[in-house]
Parts: C-alpha cells; structure tokens; sequence
C-alpha cells in the first residue's frame, strides 16, 4: 500500500484568508485572554511590517497598526478539516483525519484512476491550490511514516522499505514524533538524527525508554499496523463564512458565495452526487436570517454553474439590513448522472446546453418568467399547447406537421402570392365549448421560398388565411 499524507501548516490563517476579500493586506490571528492577547498566525503581509508568531498585541502595536485582527476560532479548523477530508474523499475510499491539521489516505488502489502517482500528487497541489490552502505532500508506505516525513520534508515520495529506512534516517528526531521527554533524552545522550536512534540495540532502548517509544518506531517502520478511523461524508453540507465588516452591497457578498460554491461542488464530487436544491442564508444583527433559496429542475455540481444560478438569485433580492455572516445549506443530494456527450463535440465553445441555459434563465429572471410548451389535447391549433414550466418543447401529433411559429391573428393572402405544395388536411372541432371550427390546412410556399401554413374554412371561396410559418 502506499499512503499520502496532506499537512496543512496554516490551516487556520489560510480559511480566514480564502474568505477575506483581500488577502494579500496585512492580517492577523490573535488568542489568549483579554489581559494578554497573543499574536497565533500572520501571513506575508503582516510579516513584511516586522511582526511575528507569538509576539503579544501590544507589542505588535507598538511597531505598527496597520493590520486587520481576526480571532483564531479552534471550532473553524475543525470545520475546514471535514470540509478537506470530503475533498479527499472523491479521491481515495481511505481518508484518515487521526492527525491534527493533516489528511492521511491511501493512494495506491487510485493510481489506476487518476493515473501514476507524480501525475496524481500535481492534481491534488492543483485542486488544493484553487482551494485556497496550503500545503506539503509527503506519500510513504504507511501513514506514520508519511506523517512524520512531512514534518521535514515536501514532495517526498518513498517507493520501498529500504527507501523509508534511509528516509527515516535523516529525519531529527525532534520531529519524528516521539514523546517530548524521549525526544529530549535522545539529544542529550549525542542522537540527532533518527537514524542513529534506529541502530541502537532493541533491548536497550527497552530497558531506558517507554513501551511507547518502541511501538512509534514499528509503526514508523510498518512492522506495526496503525488502526485508523476512516473518514466518510455527511448527508447535507453545511457551511458558514464570517465577514469581517457588514456588507451592504451584492458585489461584495460575491466573493464568499464563489468560495460556498467551490467548496459545495468539492464535497459533491467526493460524493459522486449532484445538488438539486439549497439555500443560502444572509445573517444580520438584529434582523431574522434572510433566506434565499436556490432550485434547480435537475441535479448538477459543476462549481462554475452553481455559483452563476446563485449569483443570480442573489441579484434580484433586496437586502434588508447589511450582512455579517454568510451561510450555504443543502440537503437534497440526488445521485449525479454525468450528460452525455459526442466523443467530438461540435457545439461551439460558447454555447450552453439547454438545461445549463434553462437554469440561468430561470435565475436571473424568476421562476414564472421561464417556461417550455407542453401539448394538450386539442386539435385546433391555438388551443393545442399549453405553458409548462419543465418541458423544453411540446410533442407533435404522429404524423403531423405543424409550424414552428404560429401567429397571433391570422394574416390574409393576396391571390397569387403563394404556391400549395400540400393539403388540404381538414380540422373539425371545437363543438362542445362553444368553439366550433371547421377549416382546410394547406402547406403553401411564398415566391421568396418562405413556408407557411395556411387555411380557408370548410366550403367558403375567400383568400386564405395564414396561420404559421415554417423553420
């Protein structure tokens, strides 16, 4: 088998920053009591200005005040490491959150999916870059290992035991994961290197050490198997961005829709499912959560689709009072059918399918204003469709040719205007309502080759009368 492991270094500061609407301004983590507020995380910008990771706030502001403060929230980690390991679930059936800040999964039953593993490991940097997270990839013959080489090391890739032997050699052993006391001994009796702890006689480390240290060491080695408690998704996603100032305006609330919806189509594809309803929730301070709901009339994950349908949505509703938090459910995880495509697609590069379109119609101009034309069962022409809401276009009669367009008032042809290429077929119907009609249907030709449908009631000897025009 061969494992990967995932670390996360600055997974806290890296889920406020994906969610900020400027992440390369000057930003801050802060914690600790009210007495003393200490500084947890900076990113580049903070750093630039001369602060650092564990210096106090008001030491900070004495050099400068020129940077946001955002508290560290340990709940909000846990929140992206489920949010994470869904993402990793579409990759591999074993997904292990046994460490914090870190994924484990096993990669080697996937190679025959998403091919050899250096073409593997660049898709996951590439999907965990476009989510906004950093990271270092370490893959090993089981999970210790990986771990801990990931304390030192990124882009490791270790095929053979004898290769993960060598590997473990180099590492520090203040970071290869032992007890800190046994790691503390170790250095003062002259080991540096894990290696060196390793050529050490078994029962001698036995006789000084604790059980525990041997054990970690198998396990590091693989001659002891770890229990891991494997990950598995929920049944609805659920996930809330806090902004850092109200919001007032559509434009700025875009930016942390955009991350709900990645987020949402990340945790769809891992779930092999579709989304086909959810609702995005706008909190305010004193006023009751506005709700936007989102439908769609069949299930898709696409992140660019839903977040053009939500967008949508969100742009026709007035917002009562300005926005602190910004929250996406969905509940309704139909299985995802992918749509079916020619091996050469020949439609152009900007045209959409119909149900793609259907959708942001429907979005941008409401419900009501979109519908499709469903038959009924009538065989006078203007009674015989009827607005449906889900049908893309209405079934004909067997055998039946009816024109594309059919006008509103029929129009009077001059004599001599038209040719009949075919007819007449004869419409009787209508007695029961009060309606009755009796008309000839002939398919007539204009002299600019223009086809039309035109009739003349049963019997009469006037001009005829055109009622539709041909594609």
């Amino acid at each position: 088998m061969r494992w990967a492991c995932i670390l996360l270094p600055q997974l806290a500061l890296d889920g406020v920053l994906r969610a900020h609407p400027d992440p390369e301004a000057p930003l801050a983590l802060v914690s600790g009591t009210p007495q003393r507020r200490v500084l947890r995380a900076l990113n580049p910008a903070a750093k630039a200005l001369g602060l650092r990771p564990g210096q106090s706030l008001s030491a900070a502001h004495a050099l400068t005040r020129d940077f946001a403060l955002v508290e560290h929230d340990p709940a909000q980690i846990e929140r992206w490491e489920q949010l994470l390991a869904a993402w990793a679930y579409g990759f591999s059936s074993q997904v292990s959150l046994r460490y914090p800040r870190c994924l484990l999964l096993e990669v080697e039953s996937s190679f025959a999916l998403f091919g050899p593993w250096p073409r593997f490991e660049a898709r996951l940097r590439r999907e965990l870059a476009a989510l906004g997270f950093r990271h270092r990839i370490v893959a090993a013959p089981n999970p210790v290992a990986a771990r801990m080489l990931a304390n030192a090391c990124d882009g490791l890739a270790v095929t053979s035991q004898e290769e993960l032997r060598d590997a473990l050699g180099r590492l520090p052993v203040d970071r290869a994961g032992l007890d800190r006391d046994a790691a503390t001994a170790f250095v003062r009796m002259g080991l540096r290197n894990l290696g060196q702890v390793l050529a050490l006689p078994r029962d001698t480390l036995a006789r000084r050490f604790p059980a525990e240290v041997l054990r970690h060491l198998d396990s590091l080695l693989g001659e002891r198997p770890l229990a891991l408690e494997c990950y598995r998704p929920p049944d609805e996603f659920d996930l809330r961005i806090e902004l850092n100032f109200e919001v007032e305006s559509h434009q700025a609330l875009l930016f942390p829709l955009r991350r709900l919806t990645a987020d949402l189509a990340a945790f769809l594809a891992s779930r092999d499912s579709g989304v086909q309803r959810f609702s995005l929730h706008l909190e305010h301070r004193d006023l009751a959560d506005t709700l936007v709901p989102v439908g769609l009339l069949s299930a898709e994950r696409e992140a660019a689709m839903l977040f053009e349908l939500a967008r949508g949505r969100l742009e026709q509703l007035q917002v009562p009072a300005p926005v602190r938090a910004f929250r996406l459910q969905a509940r309704d995880l139909p299985a995802f059918v992918p749509e079916r495509r020619e091996l050469f697609d020949e439609r152009p590069q900007q045209s959409l399918p119909w149900e793609q379109l259907r959708e942001r119609l429907r979005a941008r101009l409401g419900d009501a204003a979109v519908h499709g034309l469903a038959a009924r069962a009538d065989h006078r022409p203007e009674r015989a469709w009827q607005l449906d809401g889900a049908s893309p276009s209405p079934p004909l009669p067997s055998g039946a040719t009816r024109p594309g367009w059919l006008l509103r008032e029929p129009l009077v042809l001059r004599d001599g205007s038209v040719r009949i290429l075919a007819g007449p077929e004869r419409i009787e119907s209508g007695w029961w309502d009060g309606a009755d009609l009796r008309r000839d249907y002939y398919l007539v030709q204009t002299r600019c080759g223009q086809r039309g449908w035109a009739f003349r009631a049963v019997g009469g000897e006037g001009p005829l009368l055109l009622h539709g025009w041909f594609a």
